[in-house]
């Protein structure tokens, strides 16, 4: 009782204290605390996670301003008494003080929420439950954080992650899937770079060389394919194949998160039928014969077959198959149909296993030969739209 008593008379000294400096001057106070000496202090910090949440608060229907003013206050109770005895409380002491002075209950909550997941069994906030400025500005803070250390090359390293990079990753990618949001990432990334890490990196003294001339774009797709290892170790926890997430992020240009889950689950539950697992092993033996036929000829047979060159009924059924599937699956993805373009595909599967029993690929005849293995490319052409199959094991 004693040692709780004295903790509890801490807190209420603390609380009273606190309760005499507004949010927004404890905000103001982190700009004497040092982030990172790369990237500035934490109200360097703080300014670009405001302008980053009101930026991407359209993609989760929060109210912009909302959004910019909670991630303001968000950072300000770590100056409070409070959460400099009681580390714990951060967010939450941030979360009563804005309540305290009559915030609006999105921006208070978001205030809390903001630091969500912090570990995988933690929840994250929901759309459904309002928390649609949490879901900002808990974005945005996450985002910000690799992004800038990305830009100053801190990357995890093995088993150290200093900085707990993995962790932001894995709670964007929470956050992204359990609300269904639809944020690409590779602009949002390139433009949160350009527009204010670099900025800042600039500014500090002595300034942050490493932030002058990173290459945006490959900073993006770096950033992006450590999206795609934490996704795979996600998906891969709830039972899905990482090479089927390697198959669709090879297409490249695959930075919408939720778009790639949908994706692989729509190839998963097309590989389990027999259509999609002969199509597959097609697939797989017309790269091969073209590996093996281009490497013997020093040139590649990629581009489109000359129809007038069309001998066999099989190669001409497999030609109109394929200019038809192209079109029904690139159709069905603009309206992000999946299963449709699985469905198209599927079409493939007769005309494929028709043409390798009835056609000699390697004629006497050289046009004819070349033309067949200009077939073959056109059919690992024809499932590019929907996945690089070469990446599906089996």
């Amino acid at each position: 009782e004693k040692v709780i008593r004295a903790r509890l008379s801490d807190a209420k000294f603390f609380w009273d204290q606190d309760l005499k400096k507004p949010l927004d001057e404890m905000a103001n106070a982190l700009g004497s605390i040092t982030f990172h000496e790369k990237l500035g202090t934490q109200k360097d910090r703080v300014e670009r996670i405001a302008e980053l949440a009101h930026q991407i608060a359209g993609a989760v229907d929060a109210n912009p301003e909302d959004a910019r003013r909670a991630a303001q206050l968000a950072k300000a109770d770590l100056v409070s008494g409070m959460v400099g005895e009681f580390p714990e409380l951060q967010g939450l002491m941030g979360r009563y003080y804005a309540e305290t002075a009559g915030a609006k209950p999105e921006i208070a909550r978001a205030i809390e929420l903001h630091y969500k997941p912090k570990g995988p069994t933690d929840t994250v906030p929901r759309e459904d439950q309002g928390d649609a400025v949490a879901i900002a500005v808990a974005l945005a803070d996450k985002l910000d954080t690799l992004v800038g250390f990305w830009a100053i090359n801190e990357k995890p390293t093995g088993s150290g992650d200093p900085y707990q990079l993995r962790r932001a990753a894995l709670g964007v990618i929470r956050i992204v899937l359990e609300n269904d949001l639809r944020l690409p990432l590779l602009p949002v990334i390139k433009q949160h770079f350009s527009e204010r890490i670099s900025k800042v990196g600039a500014n500090l003294d002595p300034p942050a060389r490493l932030l002058k001339g990173v290459d945006t774009h490959a900073l993006g797709l770096d950033l992006l394919s450590f999206f795609a290892d934490r996704l795979k170790v996600y998906l891969r926890d709830k039972g899905a194949r990482h090479d089927l997430i390697d198959a669709v992020f090879s297409l490249g240009g695959q930075d919408d998160l939720a778009l790639i889950v949908k994706r692989v689950d729509a190839l998963g539950a097309f590989l389990k039928t027999d259509d999609g697992a002969n199509l597959l092993a097609g697939v797989k033996r017309a790269a091969n014969i073209l590996a093996i036929e281009e490497k013997k000829d020093k040139t590649t047979y990629a581009g489109r077959a000359d129809e007038e060159l069309l001998r066999e009924p099989q190669e001409k059924k497999l030609y109109a198959a394929m200019v038809k599937v192209k079109s029904d699956t690139a159709k069905a993805i603009d309206v992000e149909n999946f299963a449709g373009a699985m469905r198209a595909l599927a079409e493939l599967r007769a005309p494929v296993d028709a043409f390798f029993d009835k056609v000699t690929v390697n004629d006497p005849d050289t046009a004819l030969r070349e033309n067949r293995l200009r077939l073959l490319s056109e059919i690992r052409a024809a499932t590019l739209t929907v996945a690089d199959f070469s990446k599906i094991s089996g």
